[in-house]
């Protein structure tokens, strides 16, 4: 049954507060909504089964589609009004919530490319450090992915440098050789070590050659309200980009699963039915009421005092990083509210980093043999600050030789397309047997859920030396005919 309402029209067009604040507005209509609809008294005869007792806080405010409360994937009510608060923070054609993070978005953008596209089986050109959720949509839609990879391997998993000019030579060589354009370019940044890609100049490239610019942004949603000192920012919305995914939960205050699809104003109108669409495919049926709120309640911190909040608190990180590299510590330049402590040259790397945090009484985001990467926000209080600092006012023993180099990150041979070996019988072996293996899937641990290798990929010992770095013992392959 469909309990969808109509957005009611206002006589008088934009409310004062609207006005004020350049037609966004602080108005939350979700959790207006939400919040009358607890307080009102109403026997619950519906979802959630919790019936709005407050058995671990939340649950009054935890509803389903009933009347009046709208529809995500079929959204004309008060998601819909949400949604158009955002865009217009965002500076996008359309903006669309995601309840179940970027990972859904990411397959509703690859699925609205290849609609636009019109081919059966696109190719995707991407950059090689894409998300594993990247995979899997190119199994489920059909389709192709072609990889561009950073110079002489990179020197980590994580990042994938691609200028501008080594993007506009993968699309002339594509010309050259009397293929179609691929139906998109995919990019990942901010990538999981602070690293920004150019997306002003890589989205000059797609445009010029009439390629939608896909990008993966699902740690840098703040970025929007960080600007510079002309005004500028470097959110994709704002550099070129097609489409772009946005995890709030990541870097905005959001509870975990909120996310936007961001759509440019660039793209043919019918892209926003797409959009729905496609959402509508991959997601739940039951979207998390909890999760919608908290991207409506941030609409409104945004329009209302946020942006400087993120700016004071780029400002009380650059001085941590300042600080951590008086102390000692290799910090690497990333986006402004990423500190990520360089471990190659301590005793026990990015492990022994992340430990001593530890012993602080701090978490950090992520942690590998090289790295530690920690996140900031305006919701640290300045005792995390302290006690970071804390941690290194010690310097940790530093190794008394180098540290192995990076293998890097090289192309491996295509054996199958992604979906003939995701979907393919499988089995796991040891890494030392999996040489001259198809790969079958992309068992990586989340974070940063980047694959050492893609399925239908052929083990090589450059995988096989990836794997080995990184500390990875077994691997899911195709298993051999008998």
């Amino acid at each position: 049954m469909n309990r969808k309402t109509r957005r009611p029209q206002s006589a008088g067009g934009l409310c004062a507060a609207d006005k004020q604040t350049g037609g966004i507005g602080t108005e939350t209509p979700i959790v207006d909504f939400v919040k009358a609809y607890a307080e009102s008294g109403i026997s619950r005869l519906h979802m959630p089964g919790h019936k709005g007792q407050p058995l671990l806080g939340p649950e009054p405010l935890d509803l389903t589609e009933i009347s009046g409360a709208d529809s995500l994937y079929e959204a004309e009510g008060i998601i819909a009004r949400s949604e158009e608060n955002a865009a217009r923070l965002f500076g996008a054609a359309h903006t669309f919530y995601s309840a179940e993070g970027s990972s859904l978005c990411i397959r509703a953008m690859l699925r609205i490319a290849a609609q636009l596209s019109g081919r059966e089986h696109p190719v995707i050109l991407a950059a090689r450090n894409v998300h594993r959720s990247f995979v899997y949509a190119c199994a489920l839609l059909g389709l192709e992915a072609e990889w561009m990879f950073p110079a002489s391997g990179g020197d980590s998993l994580c990042s994938c440098p691609i200028t501008p000019e080594q993007l506009q030579g993968r699309l002339e060589q594509f010309r050259s050789c009397g293929r179609e354009l691929p139906a998109a370019v995919y990019l990942t940044t901010p990538d999981y070590l602070g690293g920004l890609q150019p997306v002003a100049g890589l989205g000059a490239v797609c445009k010029k050659f009439g390629v939608p610019l896909l990008v993966d942004h699902a740690h840098g949603a703040y970025l929007k309200f960080l600007p510079d000192c002309e005004g500028k920012t470097l959110h994709p919305m704002d550099c070129g980009a097609s489409m772009c995914c946005d995890s709030a939960h990541k870097t905005l205050p959001v509870l975990t699963g909120g996310a936007y699809l961001h759509l440019s104003s660039g793209l043919p109108e019918e892209a926003a039915g797409l959009a729905r669409g496609a959402m509508a495919l991959f997601g739940s049926t039951s979207p998390s009421y909890l999760i919608l709120q908290s991207l409506d309640r941030c609409n409104a911190l945004l329009a209302d005092g946020y942006p400087a909040q993120l700016a004071e608190c780029a400002g009380r990180t650059a001085g941590l990083r300042s600080e951590l590299i008086r102390c000692g510590c290799a910090v690497l330049q990333t986006e402004p509210l990423k500190l990520v402590l360089d471990g190659r040259g301590v005793c026990g790397g990015g492990f022994a980093l992340a430990q001593r945090l530890r012993e602080f009484r701090v978490e950090c985001e992520f942690c590998d043999r090289d790295f530690a990467v920690l996140m900031l926000s305006p919701q640290n209080d300045p005792r995390d600050y302290e006690r970071t600092a804390a941690a290194f006012a010690e310097p940790l023993p530093q190794r008394e030789a180098p540290a192995a180099p990076f293998p890097g990150v090289f192309p491996l041979p295509a054996a199958m397309t992604i979906r003939q070996a995701m979907l393919a019988p499988q089995e796991t072996v040891p890494v030392e047997r999996a040489k001259n293996r198809v790969c079958a899937a992309p068992l990586v641990a989340c974070p940063p859920a980047i694959p050492i290798a893609v399925s239908g990929e052929l083990l090589t010992e450059d995988a096989l030396r990836l794997f080995r770095y990184y500390g990875v013992s077994s691997v899911a392959v195709v298993r051999n005919k008998k």
